[in-house]
Parts: structure tokens; C-alpha cells; sequence
């Protein structure tokens, strides 16, 4: 979808729409979570600090999200996804990746199932959506991006080794700023001058990614489309008005987010071992720090007592804390039942034209 938070918010109010929109908390520690165009071509973009997008776009106007609306519009457009295919793989409330192998609506071409699911979305929310169309994830990913917003791109079978070529290596699903500087460093500047490095080398710099970088860089991505993924991790996190200094702070601090973490844990019915906490000093400088048990956390109690004991070990703090954050992972199916089973397609033998 395209700024799809902030564009809901001008779809239900006329008077954001052509305006410079952000949808996030506008107080100092507050975080922009969506941006829409307008406001995109000051600079403004998601996960920035609402001080740093005003300062770029004086004239923004910020709308306390919805999430309760956003949830609504996704299953529209989810439910619009399930006519053109069983293999739907949500990303996230705005994001999927569909396998339109099996042409269930006998459209006979993968660009016209795009085209046709998003004048379906247009119609039925008033959203548009962004469509990327090629024979694997990774191009399709990155195809979805090149002509945002309202558009769609294709990248053929025999142009995905040449296309990512071309493609900045910044372009490549999680390679951040640090990640691109680090290869600006190596002389790495393009998908050409990844697929020069042997698997040795990426993965003395760049150890668990250098795999992914590797095939990616020859245009190879195996993975299927999982319309039953099983969710990694659970949790929940925090940005606070004033940077907490004290061990008193920070275990209050930490008992409101064991409560919010706890509920979710409930309510997905999930057992993890592992807990992490997440800490962001005032400074921006982060640190996480994780304990596996045994066996998997049952109850409220043993998940309030690690939570803590993970605090305790990074008390007292050097610098005053603006974010604490908790997720529970490692997750095992409950007792007495069998693990969640994940759709395997068949791989793709290419019977839908482009």
C-alpha cells in the first residue's frame, strides 16, 4: 500500500488530503510511524523522530494513529488478495507477497492479476496500492518499490541477474546505513559489485547475511510463499517523554511493558524461551540483551522475574534510557499439540505469462 497509514487519514479527512501528513505522536520524544507523499518530499519519513520532521517540514500536520482502523482496511484488502490466490504471505498490515502461479481467476497473465488486484483495492477503499511482479521475493520486493505510488513493475525471468546488477546495494533487504556504509568501505556500491565477492569474503564481513547477499546479488531467492508463517517473536516497546535515570524508573518502566507483552503473549496463545531486552540510551546508542531458559515460559511470574533479572544486569544505567522494549521468541508448540504445520508450494514452473 502506499503510505498507507497517513493515506487512510487523508481518505477519511478531506482536509488532509494534498497536505504534508504524518501519522505518530507529535510531542518531542515522539516518532513519525507513516509519512504521506507530501510530507515524503520534505524529507519526512517513518521511524524518525517527530522533532527532526518538524524541523524539515514546519507545516507538517501530525494525526494520532488508528490502529483499530488500519486493522479494518487490511482485511478489505486481504480479503480482496484471497480471490486471486491461496498463497498469501502478509508482511505486515500494508505489505504481501501473493504466488499468482495458479491462475484462479483465469486472468493468463501475472501483470493483469496486479493491475486487476489493485483497481480492486481502489475501488473498495479508496487506497492505492504499489505492485511488484517478478519470478522470486527478493525482485519482487524490490520491484514494488520502483514506481510508487499508484504503479507497478516488472522484472522478467531472463532481466533478474542484469537488473540487480544495477540495483545500489542499499537497495538489498536489510542492509541499513551501517551495513551500506560498511560496503561503501569494501569498494561495494552495487549489486555488480556484490556478485564479484566470493562467498568466503561476504561472510567475513558481513557473517549470517553473506548467504542471502550471495544469491540475491545473482538474482536467486528460493523462498516460497508462506500463507501459514509462523510468527518469530511477540512484544512491545516504549519511547518515553523524559529520559529515565534511576533503577526505580526502570522497573516501573519495565512492569507497564511486562503487562502490555504478557497480554499479547495470551492472547496468541504462545510459549517462547527466549526473552530480550531492548534498551535505547539518550544518546541513541542501543543495547539488547537476551536469556533462553530450558524450557518455555508458562506463567506471568517467571516472565516478570527474567524480565527483571535482565534489567538488573544493566543497572546501574550510564546514560538516561528514552526506550525500553521486551519480546518473547524461541516459541514451541504447547504441550499435547503437534507443531504448526507451513504450506509448501510447489516451486514455480512459470505456466502464468508475464
Amino acid at each position: 500500500m502506499d503510505a498507507f497509514f497517513a493515506s487512510v487519514e487523508q481518505r477519511d479527512n478531506p482536509a488532509l488530503r494534498g497536505q504534508p501528513v504524518a501519522v505518530g505522536g507529535s510531542a518531542e520524544r515522539g516518532v513519525v510511524a507513516a509519512a504521506s507523499y507530501e510530507a515524503r518530499q520534505f524529507g519526512v519519513r517513518s521511524a524518525m523522530p517527530s522533532v527532526s520532521a518538524k524541523r524539515r517540514c514546519p507545516q507538517l500536520i501530525f494525526v494520532k494513529p488508528r490502529f483499530d482502523v488500519y486493522k479494518a482496511v487490511s482485511r478489505q484488502i486481504r480479503a480482496i488478495f484471497a480471490r486471486y490466490s491461496g498463497l498469501v504471505e502478509p508482511l505486515s498490515l500494508d505489505e504481501a507477497y501473493l504466488d499468482v502461479t495458479e491462475d484462479r481467476l483465469g486472468i493468463g497473465s501475472a501483470i493483469r492479476v496486479a493491475a486487476s488486484i489493485r483497481r480492486d483495492i481502489l475501488a473498495e477503499t479508496g487506497l492505492t496500492a504499489s505492485a511488484g511482479i517478478s519470478y522470486n521475493k527478493f525482485l519482487a520486493k524490490v520491484a514494488s518499490d520502483q514506481n510508487k505510488p499508484n504503479g507497478q513493475f516488472v522484472v522478467l525471468p531472463e532481466d533478474g541477474a542484469a537488473f540487480v546488477a544495477a540495483l545500489p546495494a542499499r537497495r538489498f533487504y536489510g542492509v541499513g546505513p551501517r551495513t551500506a556504509e560498511r560496503m561503501a568501505q569494501l569498494g561495494i556500491h552495487t549489486g555488480a559489485d556484490l556478485r564479484a565477492q566470493s562467498l568466503g569474503f561476504l561472510q567475513q564481513h558481513f557473517g549470517k547475511s553473506a548467504l542471502y547477499l550471495y544469491h540475491a546479488s545473482r538474482g536467486e531467492d528460493d523462498r516460497p510463499v508462506r500463507p501459514d508463517r509462523v510468527r518469530k517473536s511477540v512484544g512491545g516497546e516504549r519511547t518515553y517523554a523524559r529520559d529515565l535515570q534511576s533503577s526505580a524508573e526502570l522497573h516501573a518502566a519495565l512492569d507497564e511493558i511486562i503487562d502490555i507483552v504478557w497480554q499479547r503473549v495470551a492472547q496468541q496463545g504462545v510459549q517462547g524461551r527466549t526473552l530480550t531486552l531492548k534498551m535505547k540510551y539518550a544518546d541513541f546508542r542501543q543495547v539488547t540483551r537476551a536469556r533462553s531458559l530450558p524450557a518455555p515460559i508458562l506463567e506471568r511470574q517467571q516472565f516478570d522475574e527474567v524480565a527483571r533479572s535482565i534489567l538488573g544486569c544493566l543497572l546501574p544505567v550510564p546514560l538516561g534510557v528514552r526506550l525500553l522494549g521486551l519480546s518473547l521468541s524461541g516459541f514451541e508448540p504447547p504441550s499435547g499439540s503437534l507443531a504448526p504445520r507451513v504450506a509448501e508450494p510447489t516451486p514455480a514452473q512459470y505456466p502464468l505469462q508475464f
